[in-house]
């Protein structure tokens, strides 16, 4: 592994905690809600980072070196592409390969028992907000993770191109957490290419078919080119999943062993509560 990569990871980590920080305060500032509740949901989901830090780390380094096994042997779909020698190409191919692989590993994350059970956990959040990013499952941390070793080796996309999306891929994965709503002109333009904070607030509705949608990490157009891309009023979202009982799993340590419990998860509803002409959906 490079000097250069490893100060590239070290800067993205700076720049992570910067972006979440200063989304956190704009928050605070902006949303005029309580420093007390604020700090007190934000140390909840903290945990998780600890525990994200701890099995990200390792297999990173496995990320690096899968990615520096591609480069070396020109392994993978980005270099069977036209004109892939030029780093203008590769940026643009590796943004398009590793959104399309993320958004698959998102949908499955959706669609297949076990995985759901440990997503479900960013999902229980009823109240959204920036630190809601770091709410993550330990284990869907090592699933995620593992899944982008495997995008790297399927797709090769240099370690360098990488690390640039995963800039901005970190910026806009915060600010679609963010408690914030940009003005309704600005999303209507913005979200015919990229998943806005509205589009990503109506994936975090409580119920059918708005949890099953806009699975999309940077761009907007596999939603829309799969049909899972939907828009909901603000004013209509509640934040949650309507098939678990979120109020009696409100500590660290119950949302951990709350995907091992024996008892069976309800099935997802494939009807909506709220599927009516009270709702304006929009699907491509």
């Amino acid at each position: 592994m490079s000097s250069n990569t490893d100060h590239s990871s070290t800067l993205q980590l700076f720049f992570f905690a910067g972006v979440m920080i200063a989304f956190w305060h704009s928050e605070l500032f902006f949303k005029l809600v309580s420093y007390k509740d604020k700090w007190q949901h934000t140390l909840l989901n903290l945990h998780f980072l600890v525990t994200a830090t701890l099995i990200q780390l390792p297999l990173t380094f496995l990320v690096l070196k899968v990615g520096d096994w591609t480069a070396l042997n020109k392994w993978g779909m980005i270099y069977h592409l036209p004109f892939s020698q030029h780093f203008f190409v590769k940026f643009l191919a590796g943004i398009f390969l590793m959104d399309f692989w993320e958004y698959a590993y998102h949908y499955a994350m959706h669609k297949f028992g076990y995985l759901w059970k440990i997503h479900l956990i960013h999902h229980t959040d009823r109240t959204l907000d920036v630190s809601t990013t770091i709410r993550e499952h330990p284990a869907e941390t090592f699933v995620r993770v593992s899944f982008m070793v495997l995008t790297v080796f399927i797709t090769g996309v240099p370690i360098a191109i990488l690390l640039l999306r995963q800039f901005i891929q970190s910026f806009l994965n915060i600010a679609c957490h963010t408690s914030i709503s940009l003005p309704e002109k600005i999303e209507k333009y913005l979200n015919y290419v990229f998943i806005t904070p509205g589009l990503h607030k109506v994936h975090h509705h409580e119920s059918m078919p708005y949890t099953d949608s806009n699975f999309g990490d940077i761009l907007s157009i596999w939603d829309r080119l799969f049909g899972t891309y939907r828009t909901l009023e603000q004013s209509k979202i509640c934040y949650g999943i309507d098939t678990v009982k979120v109020n009696e799993i409100t500590t660290f340590s119950q949302l951990l062993i709350y995907p091992f419990k024996k008892e069976k998860l309800e099935t997802k509803n494939l009807a909506s509560k709220q599927i009516g002409a009270e709702i304006k959906e929009t699907t491509l």
